[in-house]
């Protein structure tokens, strides 16, 4: 495990105290990084029904899964071999039958199916299907929209997480610097992807530490497809006069640290270069906005304002929460960098501050994760925010 019992202790007491000010007695948890976060578990199996089950009166979390997959949270938690829970192979993709079938006679075994149960509702990882026979089996249980619940537990952040997240800020420092290098006329996007790829999972001789695999795909698109936010690598290569956007995470013990920059091959034309020093500019006013005590509604408006003082519009959302991740994405679900969000930043919250932006037939991207400290914040990357030329 990669933190002390005690910090896992901590978060498992704040997750029980939300569930009794929510009215939840038991609460199914199916989001792999909140069971990350409350057990340690760590595997590629979020393809299949998976959870963990935190009720007031256990002490323990239980993980539940498939029982080929019992072994990795014997590994990587530190559970009790009777909190582990595999359920049989034969329901896997099996219709009539399913998984969770077998944890609602979980759930009647240990006398929860009269009770409050919060799930889920919008993760990616809790289907139609999932609550479906749930409800079906459960029909005396009063299901809750425990949606962010634990996720609103990881908006402070430990200083070992924040330590995890520097170690993120050096492998995606490295891997941009690989990008800054290998991007030249006539040489394929997936060239310098695979090249990219390698510097964030392995590290360079500079750094001496290693990644793993990020939430989010290298995000890397050239000229027209710049326009798109979230374009991925492919055998298109690159070309005179065109700009290219780059998107890239660098992650330890899933924890992410996003930074986004611009290149662009030739002479860049006058809008380019003109729209990059705006967002610029407004990037460093959200970076002085970004304080204890500010609102996420402060920053997005010290960012705008720059935007609309040169005529610029921006329609998204400028920044979210980031730390611990798994794919689709590595955004914590959250904060929100946009007007009327009036969330109170704090110290130790960290956020993706994203200046993404796409025009019609061309785009640019300049980002930075940033951690709110005791008077002001912390940029975690340090890497020149200037259009990069080839």
């Amino acid at each position: 495990m990669h933190f002390p019992s005690s910090e896992f202790s901590n978060r498992l007491e704040n997750t029980k105290t939300s569930m009794i000010k929510n009215n939840i007695e038991v609460l199914i948890i199916t989001d792999p990084s909140n069971m990350n976060y409350l057990t340690g578990y760590d595997g590629w199996s979020f393809y299949v029904p998976q959870g963990v089950i935190v009720s007031l009166d256990k002490e323990e979390p239980t993980w539940f899964g498939r029982k080929q997959d019992s072994n990795g949270a014997r590994i990587t938690t530190y559970l009790q071999d009777e909190n582990i829970l595999g359920y049989p192979e034969n329901l896997i993709q099996s219709p009539p039958s399913h998984p969770y079938d077998y944890i609602a006679n979980y759930i009647h075994e240990n006398k929860w199916a009269n009770k409050s149960i919060g799930v889920e509702m919008d993760s990616y990882y809790y289907t139609a299907e999932n609550h479906d026979r749930l409800v079906k089996k459960c029909p005396n249980a009063k299901f809750k929209d425990a949606h962010l619940l634990v996720n609103w537990i990881r908006f402070i952040k430990s200083d070992s997480e924040i330590a995890y997240m520097r170690d993120g800020a050096k492998l995606v420092q490295a891997g941009m610097q690989t990008a800054y290098n290998e991007i030249k006329p006539g040489v394929r996007q997936s060239v310098v992807a695979g090249k990219i790829q390698n510097t964030l999972l392995g590290g360079n001789e500079e750094i001496q530490i290693g990644g793993e695999y990020s939430g989010l795909n290298i995000i890397l698109a050239s000229g027209v497809s710049a326009s798109a936010s979230h374009l991925t690598p492919t055998d298109k290569k690159f070309k005179e006069n065109e700009g290219t956007i780059i998107e890239l995470g660098g992650v330890k013990n899933r924890y992410h640290c996003a930074l986004s920059r611009t290149v662009y091959i030739g002479k860049p034309d006058t809008k380019t270069n003109d729209t990059l020093q705006i967002t610029n500019e407004g990037v460093e006013r959200a970076i002085e906005s970004t304080r204890p005590g500010n609102t996420c509604h402060d920053v997005a408006v010290a960012f705008w304002n720059v935007l609309e003082k040169y005529g610029l519009e921006k329609e998204s959302r400028c920044g979210y929460s980031i730390g611990l991740g798994y794919p689709p994405d590595w955004g914590e679900h959250t904060l929100s960098i946009r007007k009327n969000d009036m969330t109170v930043l704090q110290p130790n919250v960290t956020f993706h501050l994203m200046a993404g932006m796409w025009m019609d037939t061309w785009g640019l991207e300049i980002s930075e994760s940033i951690r709110v400290t005791e008077n002001g914040c912390e940029l975690f990357c340090n890497f020149s925010r200037k259009l990069h030329l080839v």
